[in-house]
């Protein structure tokens, strides 16, 4: 009967330790090295938009933020022309975390194990109008997620544009897959000739 009592106290004891040192862990800066995802809005703003494809036609925007366009929408900007677009986007945050009991008692969560995940959810729509008719209503949604550990978080900026990212190019593979019939309704019916 005497080693029992013995094996739970070292067991408690290393369980303790093991808690000291990860919660001083915890308390130490999370530093990361510079991410391309981690560019400034200015610097998105400022990048040309090669990836996009030109659309056959182009419209001016009357709702959105400019340099927070789909690239295809970015390049089809033009201060003269005849359609008008309207972008929105909203961004939606949820998070999941392992119960703080369970997680303090689990070994592998000093070892590293996903403690739970945070993430982001964009939903966009675009709308193109022909003065007041609306001639094309696109929207899209997508979610990014990342787990964390004790040691290291994901940025919730990082999330975002990652999500942003996503939807944007959603939407502009509507435009791409509609082009032709949007030109059309532009171009409208073909001159009759007289004969």
């Amino acid at each position: 009967m005497g080693p029992m009592p013995t094996r739970r106290f070292e067991s408690l004891m290393a369980l303790f330790i093991a808690a000291s040192i990860a919660g001083c862990a915890t308390q130490q800066p999370y530093l990361v090295a510079p991410q391309i995802s981690d560019k400034t809005a200015d610097q998105v703003a400022d990048e040309p938009h090669a990836s996009a494809r030109p659309l056959p036609y182009k419209g001016r925007l009357v709702e959105g933020d400019p340099a927070e366009l789909p690239p295809a929408v970015a390049q089809a900007l033009s201060p003269n022309a005849p359609l008008t677009f309207t972008y929105r986007e909203e961004l939606t945050h949820d998070e999941y975390h392992i119960p703080m009991i369970i997680s303090a008692l689990d070994p592998v969560t000093y070892a590293g194990s996903p403690l739970g995940d945070y993430g982001v959810t964009a939903n966009a729509t675009l709308t193109i109008y022909q003065g007041d008719k609306a001639i094309a209503d696109y929207t899209a949604k997508a979610h990014v997620s990342k787990s964390y550990n004790l040691y290291s978080e994901p940025k919730h900026s990082e999330l975002e544009r990652a999500a942003r990212d996503a939807v944007r190019e959603r939407i502009d593979q509507k435009l791409y897959g509609d082009a032709d019939r949007i030109a059309r309704a532009v171009a409208g019916p073909a001159p009759t000739v007289p004969e």
